[in-house]
């Protein structure tokens, strides 16, 4: 079983816990796409993690890029995170980009955390306790990183790996984007792929906005087996190469990591 994915019947005995941190991940515009009704809408004593303006390089020319060591720290201690704090991550809409999250922290040294297996909906679905969201100020917290970049991959190192072939680049995005059929979603960003790439869409590892359960998740990475490389996953723009990096933590022994910039990086930078 997947210790990193947890259960809406696990979150809820554990709520009064004092060292808990639940953190909503949602992107905005994945929330748009929700009923009015549910975006108002929190889990109890959750915090909102504003991935795209607080905990990615806004600097950068590409979308949610990897923060700096020091923004990360500050800004998560400015959200009353410890380093025995126990995070709970989770989406208002399913699975989507919590696990981006999650994978952030990791990188950044902190293993408890986990992701909320179904998010909102399956709390809301179960009846458990939420509220209206509101602006609120924390303690501040003594988070310190310690750093585990060996997950994450830059640019040089996608280049380098297109000649030594040493890793095998997976992209999830879809078929269609993956074979270039169809228009990438950030304007003006061509179509294409990564060369020595192959695909496995981040839809495949998800059932309703929940994880596959692990048998399904066994018989999908079966034809990695084999495989003896390390394993780097890729997506638009490195949040759903999470999704699949998670789905495969208890499944895979390969090292994994996430190719931080994807291919709104790739397609920007190469031609080929």
């Amino acid at each position: 079983m997947n210790k990193f994915i947890i259960s809406v019947k696990w979150l809820d005995s554990k709520l009064n816990d004092e060292n808990l941190v639940i953190l909503d991940c949602t992107l905005k515009n994945q929330l748009e796409k929700l009923s009015p009704s549910i975006q108002d809408i929190q889990i109890k004593n959750a915090i909102f993690f504003d991935i795209k303006f607080k905990f990615s390089d806004t600097k950068s020319e590409f979308p949610t890029a990897y923060p700096t060591r020091n923004q990360f720290e500050k800004e998560s201690q400015k959200l009353g995170i410890n380093n025995d704090s126990v995070i709970v991550v989770y989406d208002a809409n399913g699975i989507y980009s919590s696990p981006r999250v999650w994978w952030l922290f990791k990188s950044m040294g902190h293993q408890q955390v986990f992701v909320l297996d179904g998010g909102l909906p399956e709390w809301i679905k179960n009846n458990y306790q939420t509220e209206k969201k509101s602006e609120k100020k924390y303690l501040k917290g003594n988070f310190q990183i310690k750093s585990n970049e060996n997950i994450v991959r830059k640019f040089d190192d996608i280049m380098s790996n297109l000649s030594s072939k040493k890793e095998l680049v997976i992209d999830v995005r879809s078929k269609d984007r993956f074979e270039g059929n169809i228009p990438e979603p950030r304007k003006g960003l061509r179509s294409g792929k990564i060369g020595n790439s192959i695909n496995l869409p981040y839809t495949k590892v998800l059932n309703n906005g929940k994880f596959q359960n692990e048998k399904h998740l066994k018989n999908l990475f079966e034809f990695l087996k084999d495989e003896k490389r390390n394993i780097v996953f890729s997506c638009g723009s490195g949040i759903t190469a999470c999704v699949v990096y998670l789905a495969s933590e208890s499944i895979l022994s390969n090292s994994r990591a996430v190719y931080d910039g994807s291919w709104s990086e790739w397609g920007e930078k190469t031609k080929t």
